[in-house]
């Protein structure tokens, strides 16, 4: 029941993050989208607002914005932020639930360094709030008032974090890190600047003062800073799915190519809108970058360097298993599995272990023991289709493994 458990949770999760993630990142190309469309009025002249019709679910839509405040509070206002608060908790949620609790699986890698898992979660936990606050710290100091010097020390900062993570976790705990800690930067504009900054805004219109211009300013710049980091965003929570990019030693490295690749592709959208012009060679930089990126993820797979003629890049420590796997077991998963989960897969097709899980060591083996047990033996679903023909006995004697301490 424990591993029944842990499955529906994780689902259940991670289809509340994936939902709220959709409504928080398509809101935010949707306003983007408004923004650039806005045509000014008599009754809102140009600097100060205007208007922009739409067509839509068969009908038409006359949306107004007001770049300060209209000049009375109307009666009823629709709020965007929950899309952006549930994302991240949801988030948090599986990075605790995955990460934390199961830091000997997926986040502890003791040939990178040998952290206990209260320490591995304490380094994360800590590492989002430190980022935050140098983000932060960037966006309210005099760097702010040259946009391209802001990025470019926003840019060096994430993909040093990104390098900081390659050396304390796995290569999926950095990767996820990395992603948590751009999600973090994200949800902490709308929960500490963007809100704060609306709610004085209606405060001084209920109190009848003037607003500040400089409140829907401050929000704006984070709400675009949002933008531009959806893409990547997205790129790095899929990443962990595919060991071909976070088992590359140069990870960080791909991780800066994703941030311009993504920052560019809205670059072009965010221009196109606006109506001044299509910078099309937005799209050949991007392209360029994940060819970049691809060839990196490739030159440092084991298997595709041997096809390459390349000599094979040095090897990692080996695993302190406590309890290697018993023979028969060993045999088994060999046998079934380690065709494809091998340092250099034997499969055609395959040249990195799936989502970087080994299984050709005894050692190995033992590590992965509650996923072997799961996707193995309780269930089905591993071989793909059976295609190593594992029998019924040798999945009952799986899960008879897992009931040996």
């Amino acid at each position: 029941m424990e591993s029944v458990v842990i499955e529906w949770v994780s689902l259940i999760t991670r289809w509340t993050h994936i939902t709220a993630g959709i409504a928080w990142i398509g809101s935010s190309f949707y306003f983007m989208h408004l923004d650039a469309a806005l045509r000014s009025l008599p009754e809102i002249p140009t600097g100060k607002g205007g208007e922009a019709w739409e067509v839509h679910g068969g009908g038409f839509y006359q949306v107004r914005k007001y770049l300060v405040a209209p000049a009375k509070l109307p009666e009823h206002l629709i709020w965007h932020k929950w899309q952006a608060y549930s994302t991240w908790l949801s988030g948090m949620f599986l990075l605790g639930w995955i990460y934390y609790l199961g830091a000997d699986l997926y986040l502890v890698d003791p040939a990178v360094q040998a952290l206990a898992p209260l320490q591995a979660a304490g380094i994360g936990i800590g590492s989002l709030i430190v980022g935050w606050l140098v983000y932060d710290g960037l966006v309210r100091s005099p760097l702010a008032k040259r946009e391209m010097a802001l990025a470019a020390v926003g840019f060096a900062f994430i993909v040093a974090m990104a390098w900081f993570y390659q050396q304390v976790f796995s290569g999926r705990g950095a990767m996820i890190h990395t992603g948590a800690l751009m999600g973090t930067m994200m949800v902490g504009n709308v929960f500490l600047n963007i809100m704060p900054n609306q709610r004085k805004v209606i405060a001084d219109l209920v109190a009848g003062r003037t607003p500040n211009p400089a409140y829907g300013k401050q929000a704006k710049t984070r709400s675009t800073h949002n933008n531009y980091l959806t893409l990547p965003v997205l790129f790095l929570m899929l990443s962990n799915h595919f060991a071909l990019v976070y088992t590359s030693p140069y990870a960080y490295v791909i991780v800066g190519l994703v941030l311009v690749a993504g920052a560019l592709v809205r670059v072009f959208y965010n221009v196109r809108h606006t109506g001044r012009g299509d910078p099309w060679w937005t799209w050949g930089v991007a392209a360029a970058c994940l060819v970049a990126a691809i060839a990196i993820s490739a030159l440092t797979a084991p298997a595709a360097r041997e096809q390459l003629g390349l000599d094979p890049l040095p090897e990692s420590a080996a695993v302190d298993a406590a309890a290697p796997a018993p023979e028969d077991i060993v045999g088994i998963v060999q046998g079934r599995c380690a065709m494809c989960h091998a340092e250099t897969p034997a499969w055609p097709g395959i040249t990195v272990a799936p989502k970087g899980v080994r299984l050709d060591t005894p050692e190995h083996i033992a590590l992965w023991k509650s996923r072997i047990v799961l996707y193995a033996g309780e269930t089905n679903a591993m071989p793909p289709n059976n295609i190593s023909e594992i029998t019924p006995e040798e999945r009952r004697a799986l899960v008879q493994w897992a009931s040996l301490k």
